[in-house]
Parts: C-alpha cells; structure tokens; sequence
C-alpha cells in the first residue's frame, strides 16, 4: 500500500525556518525522482524542488537560495529545509514521486500546512 506521509509544517514567523519531512512507504524509494510540492489557497499546486535517485536537486525561483531539498534512502525519508521563509511561502505542502506527478497518476497525501505570519 502507498504512502507518502508529510509533516513537519506549522506557523512561523517572516524570515523563520521550518524543516519538512516526508515518509514513503509502498514504493521502491531510492529508486525514484521525489519533489516537494505546495499549493497556495486559489491557486494550482506547484513544484518547488525536485531530487534525483543519485541526488541531483533543482528548485523552482521561488525557493532557489533558501530550500533545500535531501533524500534518506535508509529510512525512505525526503526533506524540504526552508529558511527565510516569506508571507507567500505559506501554502499547503506535499511530496510526490516526481513520475506519478508527471504522469497525472493522482496520489497525493494529506499534505503539511505552512503558514508564514507575524
């Protein structure tokens, strides 16, 4: 049975840090590209970085220079660090394996909220 669990989201102040991670379960983790997903309230779910199964990263503008993305094929985890999170980073965050994604397979999990907000 699929799984990808998503946690780690909260509220947070402008210019503060959060670290999100995803459990996968059900899939050959390693082998697959994962991505980091949000989607904002009226608007469509975007991608904000993607990583490899070799570990290659890329990042949408928006996050390029405060995310980071990384992989734990040991425990079949990704991460989304964010830091100098801004007002518009607040959105509803979900990974994904980046082919089901392109492929408009449909799964998604329940997803993290991020609120950015003083």
């Amino acid at each position: 049975q699929v799984q990808l669990v998503e946690s780690g989201g909260g509220l947070v102040q402008p210019g503060g840090s959060l670290r999100l991670s995803c459990a996968a379960s059900g899939i050959i983790f390693s082998s697959n590209a994962m991505g980091w997903f949000r989607q904002a309230p009226g608007k469509q779910r975007e991608s904000v970085a993607t990583i490899t199964s070799g570990g290659s990263t890329n990042y949408a503008n928006s996050g390029k220079g405060r995310f980071t993305i990384s992989r734990d094929n040991a425990k079949n985890t990704v991460y989304l660090q964010m830091n100098s999170l801004k007002p518009e980073d607040t959105a509803v965050y979900y990974c994904n394996v980046v082919s089901w994604v392109l492929s408009g397979y449909g799964y998604w999990g329940q997803g993290t909220q991020v609120t950015v907000s003083s």
